[in-house]
């Protein structure tokens, strides 16, 4: 029973000090520790009463006190502390002695204006709140009483001398630092305590020398204060203030914090500016907390990594939780997230991003689709699949065109973590709807222009059931684009094809495209034919190379790019320039990219530049190829009638000035922009200006002008000799109406 009043105090304590972990703190040694319950890193400070003497105990014990009762942002907060006769323990929040902390920094680089900035801003503003609002005295301000934590804001401790302005009532009076250790006197000022100066005059002398030694290190001797050194030009006046001979004409700490602040003052930036507002921002105003978050994302890169990390990553997390902050944190919380490890990232951003994939926001959406390429290497297939995917899809049935776009695009990046029944049945339900029933050409290219990079991901059966009756469809598209990838498409996944399916069913597409009104498209067409011929030659010469051909059509899925071809799927394939299309595109009603703009009216688009291909008559043919593929909705709307363009399917989709189609989907990889013709170039937007050389072979273009006007003039003489017919005598009373 005794035993157990006899037990160390020392072993239940919730703490565990980490070995050889110590840095010496005037009195005090300095010790990493954690608790012992959920491993929270903590600092420890340990005075050994036994190492030291009775003013070091009575200075220790003080600082004990003084810790428990003392509370501010800026000022090193107490956790716990643990208080026996051989020892003393003082638990605080992670710090690191600011002298370390600076020498670890000038080792990188040196400490940037701006943290020193924000750092002596928050050690005037602890002296500040303990001179006005407590009048206290700290009596050991130097660079030893300053801490850094983990977000590198500076922390006021060594509180070891604090004693009231009008002194311990309790009359028991603290022995002075250089009491305890005489090389401290360097640091007292000139005057004495009876001269009849302000109590905080010696504070603020001491916060002189602190500055004096971030700037140029360890002060040799009182009289190198007068030599500036590296002290920035804008703190120079003020530093001369604190350090003055006249201790009235000191400034108080609260007056010197304004000064510094003043317009081109040292503690005037943008870096404070945001500290301070990040201190305040659960009293701000929404709009005041929109406008900061999008001028916070341009800061970023100028400010410190352990502030974005510690300080502002918690705000904005906090900000989308509880403050509705929207989709204006997204910018800035992806650029902290660079400076994250996989395993934070995963730990602090992920669940957040998973829940603003349900978000209605339309802002948000689009964001999160256009800036996917960030976090999705940190996102895991579970997630993707069942709390992901299901939201994105979406955004295929949208009204707004830029997401339908952005969706699209995404799915390049989600289709590796996609499970079977999402990219073989649910993805290619989508894609199939878009390809047949979208009204914007650009995004009808782009689902083709997907299907082709996510091909390697397909399974066989779905592989075989939907590329050849894609690709076909698209090659019949009214949007030259469009056709010019299909063709594409066959040509970059020619290895999954038979040749029996490269014989029956896509040569004889390809060969439909050689009479295409629009060159690229017909180009094309002719490279792909003499590719498929080619292996077609091969087999027949030597049969025994067919197995070679044919390895890879029944192979399972694969990574994407693992075949090579001349038209090797360039990135510039999905180019943003569909965004510019469909904005500057009439009917959609400025709907902007960023999904901040109405919906598009796309039913009041029309199909003036989108020309039908040749050899839509051989839909019938088509359809019963594709008749197997009811499943995923392929073999729906196979050809692209009359009766659907003038319904306004095809948008009118004006190319910017300038911008050439061959710089936006150059898909032959062998091929640089800079080499094509821009004499061959077509533009597939704009209106067929003459009569095709394919409708009226062998004519010359005066002879088609020629013919042209006779019909002409042919069809208005009709017209006016029916009505002329058409008038007859007039009744009373009566209007013949024309």
């Amino acid at each position: 029973m005794w035993s157990f009043f006899a037990r160390d105090p020392v072993k239940d304590f919730a703490y565990e000090i980490l070995p050889d972990t110590q840095e010496k703190s005037g009195i005090w040694t300095l010790h990493r520790g954690k608790r012992k319950t959920n491993g929270e890193p903590v600092s420890v400070f340990v005075y050994e009463v036994a190492q030291g003497t009775e003013q070091q105990t009575q200075l220790a014990k003080a600082a004990f006190k003084r810790m428990k009762t003392l509370r501010h942002p800026n000022i090193l907060a107490y956790v716990d502390g643990l208080e026996t006769e051989k020892s003393l323990y003082l638990v605080t929040e992670q710090v690191t002695p600011l002298a370390v902390h600076l020498k670890a920094q000038a080792e990188k680089g040196g400490a940037g204006d701006l943290e020193v900035s924000w750092g002596l801003h928050q050690i005037v503003k602890a002296l500040s709140f303990l001179v006005n609002d407590c009048h206290l005295l700290h009596n050991n301000l130097g660079i030893w009483a300053v801490f850094v934590d983990r977000a590198g804001e500076w922390k006021l401790g060594g509180l070891d001398h604090v004693v009231p302005e009008q002194g311990d009532p309790s009359g028991i009076s603290l022995p002075a630092p250089k009491a305890v250790y005489p090389d401290m006197e360097k640091y007292d000022p000139p005057e004495s305590s009876s001269s009849g100066a302000e109590k905080w005059a010696g504070d603020v002398w001491r916060l002189g020398c602190l500055i004096w030694e971030v700037f140029n290190g360890p002060l040799p001797r009182t009289s190198s204060l007068r030599s500036l050194g590296k002290i920035p030009k804008t703190l120079v006046p003020h530093y001369c203030e604190l350090v003055g001979a006249n201790p009235r004409a000191r400034p108080n700490p609260a007056r010197f914090l304004q000064n510094c602040r003043a317009p081109g003052g040292f503690l005037s930036s943008s870096f404070v500016e945001s500290n301070l507002f990040l201190e305040e921002i659960q009293i701000k105003e929404p709009a005041e907390k929109q406008q900061f978050f999008q001028d916070l994302s341009d800061n970023l890169d100028s400010f410190p990594e352990d502030f974005c990390k510690h300080k502002v990553l918690p705000q904005l997390l906090t900000a989308f939780e509880f403050g509705n902050a929207g989709a204006v944190v997204l910018t800035p919380l992806f650029k902290v997230g660079k400076f994250l490890s996989a395993e934070e990232y995963q730990q602090k951003i992920i669940p957040v991003i998973v829940k603003m994939f349900s978000s209605t926001d339309r802002a948000m959406r689009i964001r999160l689709l256009q800036q996917m390429e960030q976090f999705i290497q940190y996102l895991n297939e579970a997630a993707v699949n069942s709390q992901i995917f299901p939201h994105v899809v979406h955004g295929f049935t949208d009204t707004n065109p830029a997401i339908r776009e952005q969706t699209v695009k995404s799915m390049l990046l989600l289709a590796p973590k996609l499970n079977e029944t999402n990219l073989n049945q649910e993805l290619m339900r989508h894609f199939a709807r878009l390809q047949a029933r979208d009204e914007q050409g650009p995004i009808r290219c782009n689902t083709t222009v997907c299907l082709g990079k996510i091909a390697s991901y397909l399974n066989t059966g779905t592989r075989q059931r939907v590329l050849i009756s894609a690709f076909s469809r698209a090659s019949k598209d009214p949007f030259p684009a469009s056709r010019s990838a299909g063709v594409l498409g066959f040509a970059a996944t020619h290895n999954y094809y038979s040749v029996t399916e490269i014989a029956a069913r896509i040569l004889p597409t390809l060969c439909a495209l050689a009479v295409d009104p629009d060159k690229s498209v017909r180009d094309q067409a002719f490279k792909a034919i003499k590719s498929f011929l080619s292996k077609l030659e091969i087999v027949s010469e030597d049969p025994t190379k067919l197995a070679d051909i044919e390895k890879d059509v029944a192979s399972s899925a694969q990574p994407a790019g693992s075949s090579s071809s001349w038209a090797g799927w360039a990135v510039t394939g999905m180019s943003s320039i569909t965004s510019k299309l469909i904005r500057n595109a009439p009917g959609t009603d400025g709907a902007l990219a960023d999904g901040s703009g109405p919906p598009s009216n796309s039913g009041s688009t029309t199909a003036t530049n989108e020309a039908p291909p040749p050899g839509t008559g051989s839909a019938t043919a088509m359809k019963k190829q594709s008749s197997d593929w009811s499943s995923s909705g392929w073999d729906a709307d196979d050809s692209w009638s009359n009766e659907k363009e003038g319904q306004g399917q095809n948008a009118s989709l004006p190319l910017p000035d300038g911008v050439r189609l061959a710089s936006d989907y150059n898909w032959d990889s062998g091929c640089k922009t800079s080499d094509i013709n821009p004499s061959l170039v077509l533009d597939p937007f704009a209106l067929q200006k003459s009569p095709s050389f394919l409708d009226h072979p062998g004519l010359s273009k005066a002879e088609l002008n020629k013919k042209k006007r006779e019909e002409r003039r042919k069809e208005l003489e009709a017209k006016r000799a029916e009505r002329k017919a058409a008038k007859g005598p007039l009744k009373l009373g009566a209007r013949k109406l024309d």
